[in-house]
């Protein structure tokens, strides 16, 4: 059995769980509203304030399956009361965001402006010139426009500047007098 998967998974105040058809969770809360489909032999079901999630045999697939169907549901469950945060950092002479409406305008040494729009269910905070917040109740489209703008300029090994994770560690290089030096 899954330990992940087995576990119940509590529907907090103030969050409404459903059900629909094709095996579709759909979960409001007061971050916002979260809706995903799930395979047709995973089992969802909802007693009171909890959520099982079963699956009909020990076959692989139905092994890999329970445990990540119990973890999406949690991480619905959990977006819609509290949302995900990815904090980006800028790094480097000049490097810096600044937020004008919906639009953030990245300085990343490029000859140009990097410009990027928030996209539905996802805002972005700029308290800092060179310190960037993402949050929204969607885990995973939480971290793929994280992802995306720190795409814009990757940190570099040698100075480390560039866009990175608040939390990320840039492993450094020597630059060429590391070498041995002249001869």
């Amino acid at each position: 059995m899954s330990r992940i998967g087995k576990q119940p998974i509590e529907i907090p105040n103030g969050v409404n769980v459903t059900l629909a058809e094709g095996n579709t969770v759909i979960v409001k809360g007061p971050k916002g509203e979260l809706t995903q489909s799930f395979h047709p032999d995973i089992k969802i079901t909802i007693e009171g304030s909890v959520i099982h999630i079963t699956r009909p045999d020990d076959e692989k697939e139905h092994r890999a399956l329970h445990g990540l169907t119990r973890s999406l549901v949690a991480n619905m469950v959990h977006g819609v009361v509290e949302e995900y945060h990815k904090e980006l950092e800028i790094n480097g002479v000049g490097y810096r965001a600044a937020k004008q409406g919906k639009k953030v305008t990245f300085n990343l040494g490029y000859s140009h402006p990097v410009i990027v729009e928030e996209v539905p269910g996802i805002t972005i905070d700029v308290p800092a010139p060179n310190k960037i917040i993402v949050h929204g109740p969607d885990k995973q489209q939480v971290g793929q426009f994280a992802a995306e703008l720190r795409e814009k300029r990757p940190p570099e090994p040698y100075k480390g500047k560039g866009v990175k994770y608040a939390d990320e560690v840039i492993h450094r290089k020597e630059g060429k007098a590391g070498k041995g030096g002249k001869k």
